[in-house]
């Protein structure tokens, strides 16, 4: 209800500026608002599913069947001659999000009607929002930091060196996956070890998590730097331009995996204001930074910024999990 009601809004603020947006661009934006609440009940489902260990459930729908889907619609819309353009992909991306959440639904509901004993329905309202609040926080932050470099280097550079600077990050954002998929994995076993009060398996378990997030993340950044010019030429000659750029986005990405999937354990463990207030800090900092040197050095600047600010964002998290959880997260060395 709330996503739906999110999406009619956004739909009538659509409308609104409808004279200052492109008419090319408006179907694709009210496709979006169609597509939102799907979204919304699909991210919902995963959560369900994964805080029962039914990770098949919870990840494939998202991660395998819409992308298969969205890349069959638009292989079939070429097979069949149609002009693929925005309208057209999100369409697609519509379509498949919608049957991969109703199809998410269906077995969902069928494993939890066995799995959980029908009883009363009860409601806290007010605990959900005192949690989930603060939560949205922090993944409002993060959007905000992934994006920053991108929107200020928009209002200081050309649209060449910007598609440049968006090829280079986004490739070497594919490292950003592990630490989705360990922190995805991890969160609901956070909980299970906090709730039985067993800090020795928490803390063990913790420590799987950073090293399993850590080491590999490393490697796949080497692997993608080491293959970052070829890579970077399949998006167009022009592209290899970045490569050196890739360096420096590197820097925050391997320093952020070194305390692996810490905002989960935060989160968890009833700590989700100190990570958003770490996650609002590291936000402003990487705005202050970028708006300082981008104008100078470009996508350099912009790099530099981000990398700058997750190094500062490590050492928050860190610190605050060190002082409110008495945990070591750290890949290397031990607690003290």
């Amino acid at each position: 209800a709330t996503s739906g009601i999110a999406a009619l809004l956004l739909a009538g603020l659509i409308a609104l500026l409808s004279p200052w947006i492109e008419e090319s661009e408006r179907l694709p934006l009210y496709i979006g608002c169609l597509t939102l609440p799907a979204f919304v009940v699909a991210n919902t489902q995963d959560g369900i599913a994964r805080s029962h260990d039914w990770m098949t459930l919870g990840l494939m729908p998202q991660f395998i069947i819409r992308q298969g889907l969205i890349i069959g619609f638009t292989a079939g819309a070429l097979v069949l001659g149609f002009q693929l353009g925005a309208s057209a992909a999100m369409a697609a991306s519509a379509a498949a999000v919608w049957i991969a959440m109703l199809g998410q639904m269906l077995v969902l509901n069928r494993r939890l009607e066995r799995h959980v004993e029908v009883g009363p329905k009860q409601y806290d309202l007010r605990g959900w929002l005192a949690v989930s609040l603060p939560i949205l926080l922090v993944e409002s932050f993060y959007l905000l930091l992934s994006y920053t470099d991108v929107l200020v280097l928009q209002q200081f550079r050309s649209s060449e060196e910007v598609g440049v600077y968006f090829a280079v990050v986004k490739t070497l954002a594919l490292v950003s996956f592990i630490h989705y998929a360990m922190s995805a994995t991890t969160a609901h076993r956070f909980a299970e070890y906090h709730a039985l009060g067993d800090k020795a398996r928490l803390s063990a378990y913790v420590a799987h998590a950073i090293q399993w997030t850590f080491w590999p993340s490393l490697a796949a950044t080497l692997v993608l730097l080491a293959l970052g010019k070829p890579l970077l030429w399949l998006f167009g000659a022009q592209f290899t331009a970045g490569y050196d750029i890739m360096f420096i986005a590197a820097i925050g990405l391997v320093v952020r995996a070194a305390i692996g999937p810490v905002e989960r354990l935060l989160n968890m463990l009833g700590q989700q204001r100190a990570c958003a207030s770490a996650y609002a800090a590291a936000f402003v900092m990487n705005l202050v930074l970028c708006i300082v040197l981008v104008p100078r050095f470009g996508g350099h600047g912009a790099a530099a910024a981000t990398s700058l600010s997750l190094v500062f964002e490590t050492v928050l998290l860190f610190r605050i999990v060190k002082r409110r959880l008495g945990l070591h997260v750290l890949a290397f060395g031990k607690a003290s």
